[in-house]
């Protein structure tokens, strides 16, 4: 991998972790839109699934020990990080396909949608908080209903920002005549 490359990525990175400890609307972070741009544009399949993953975990760590003190192990924490998984995959698949902006935001809608449905489900299986029955699954999802809206805007916004900054990059690469093989393809 180039070093420009590296330290891009090392960036998006640690952007990631600071927006996740920074103030910030509930499940309004970069996690999914890393997740999904990773998964598209990062080559190596390893290090694409590692980028979201180990911005999650480093973060968590912040806010496991220091903020919230409660340790680096929290209810439906594997939910979490499965969701970005399955989310990085996503982008993996929608790297097989030509990246239309209808297809990014598309699968930005997805992407956040599946962290709502895989997460939600997680605190219904593990946090004692809702009865293990079908109503009880309903009222876990009502429940998390009014911060819906927050990972939808929060996935949407930073895929712009991401998917948007990669297109940028490339035209000015273009018109400078930089090598295209330096950018993520």
């Amino acid at each position: 991998m180039a070093p420009r490359m590296t330290l891009v990525l090392g960036g998006i990175m640690l952007a990631t972790m600071a927006a996740r400890l920074l103030p910030h609307p509930p499940n309004f972070t970069p996690i999914a839109a890393v997740a999904r741009f990773g998964g598209a544009c990062v080559a190596d399949r390893r290090l694409a699934l590692l980028l979201p993953l180990l911005a999650l975990f480093l973060s968590d760590l912040v806010l496991g020990f220091i903020v919230y003190g409660y340790g680096l192990v929290y209810s439906g924490m594997a939910f979490v990080y499965a969701s970005v998984a399955l989310i990085t995959a996503l982008g993996m698949w929608q790297l097989q396909r030509r990246a239309t902006a209808g297809r990014i935001a598309a699968c930005a809608l997805a992407a956040a949608s599946l962290f709502f449905v895989v997460t939600n489900f997680g605190t219904w299986l593990t946090s004692g908080l809702y009865p293990h029955n079908a109503s009880g699954l309903l009222a876990c999802y009502l429940a998390g209903l009014p911060f819906f809206h927050y990972t939808l805007a929060g996935t949407l916004g930073y895929t712009t920002l991401l998917f948007g900054g990669l297109a940028l990059a490339r035209r000015h690469a273009r018109t400078r005549q930089l090598p295209l093989s330096s950018l993520p393809s």
